[in-house]
C-alpha cells in the first residue's frame, strides 16, 4: 500500500470515527446527561457504535455472497435441463 492510500485510509477512518463520535454525544446530550456522565455515555456509544460496525460490514458481506450462491447455477456455461 502506497503512503497516499495510507493516508486517505487514514482520514477517511479518522473521519468516520469523529462523526459516529458526535453523533452519540448529541444524542446522550439530548437524553439529559450532564457532567462526567455524558464522557462516559459518549465513549460508550461511540466505541459501541464501532465494533457494530465492525462486524456488520463483514456479516453483510458474507451473507450477499451466500445468497448469491444459492440462487446462481453451480456451472456457469451448463444448460440448464427442461423436462419435456
Amino acid at each position: 500500500m502506497s503512503k497516499t492510500t495510507k493516508k486517505i485510509v487514514a482520514i477517511l477512518s479518522s473521519t468516520l470515527v469523529l462523526a459516529i463520535a458526535m453523533f452519540s454525544l448529541g444524542i446522550a446530550y439530548a437524553g439529559g446527561i450532564r457532567g462526567i456522565g455524558l464522557l462516559g455515555v459518549w465513549f460508550f456509544m461511540t466505541f459501541g457504535i464501532v465494533v457494530v460496525l465492525a462486524q456488520v460490514i463483514p456479516a453483510v458481506i458474507l451473507f450477499v455472497s451466500f445468497i448469491g450462491a444459492v440462487f446462481s447455477p453451480s456451472r456457469r456455461n451448463e444448460v440448464p435441463i427442461h423436462a419435456t
